[in-house]
Order: structure tokens, then C-alpha cells, then sequence
């Protein structure tokens, strides 16, 4: 296995319902934690979002392993912010067999 280089320290964010006050909700985003992490890309492609045209790249995130139901672990739904680049994650795994690192799946969404 190749050396892991946790160089980038990425926002870990929850998604928050909120009532709007008229019935409905409103989605915002709360910081859970800062995060060590390696990011490798992987190839892109456009999609057809609601009224533009999406240029999307999926990554693979690096970060160390925590147990299930850590604050600290990734899930699915959240999402890793660097500035103003937002990271979408699809899917978290263990990386090796001791657990000492998780991948995580994203998608990063550009408007083009």
C-alpha cells in the first residue's frame, strides 16, 4: 500500500433542517470538524444540473480512521469544504485492514 499524505485540512459538515417559519424547512450546512486529508482526482465529465450544465469530478478522500458512529467519521450526506470548494461524499470505506484510514468517495460540482 502507498504512503498515505495527509497534507490538506478539509471541513467536515452536516447538513441542518431548519423550520422557515410558514410550514417548510431550509437546508443549512454546520462545521462538525476540521480534517486531515489526502485528495486524489479522478476524471470528469459535464452533466445537465436544473438550469446549467454541472462539470463533475469525483475524487477520493483520504482521512484517518475512526469507529462507526464517531463524530469524527465521515457519512454519507455530509460533505468536506476547502474555501469555497464544496465535496459531496457518496460513499466511506476502510482503506486498509486495521481500519487506520477511511476513503471517501466525492463529487465535486463546478457550474460551468
Amino acid at each position: 500500500m502507498k504512503a498515505v499524505h495527509l497534507s490538506r485540512a478539509l471541513v467536515l459538515e452536516q447538513a441542518v433542517e431548519n423550520s422557515d417559519g410558514m410550514g417548510g424547512i431550509t437546508l443549512t450546512w454546520a462545521a462538525i470538524g476540521t480534517l486531515w486529508a489526502e485528495v486524489l482526482p479522478g476524471t470528469g465529465r459535464d452533466t445537465a444540473g436544473e438550469e446549467v450544465v454541472l462539470s463533475t469530478v469525483p475524487y477520493r478522500i483520504t482521512v484517518r480512521g475512526a469507529p462507526q458512529g464517531a463524530a469524527s467519521r465521515p457519512k454519507v450526506g455530509q460533505r468536506f469544504c476547502d474555501g469555497s470548494r464544496v465535496f459531496t461524499i457518496l460513499a466511506v470505506t476502510e482503506r486498509d485492514e486495521a481500519a487506520r484510514y477511511l476513503m471517501c468517495f466525492v463529487r465535486e460540482e463546478i457550474p460551468t
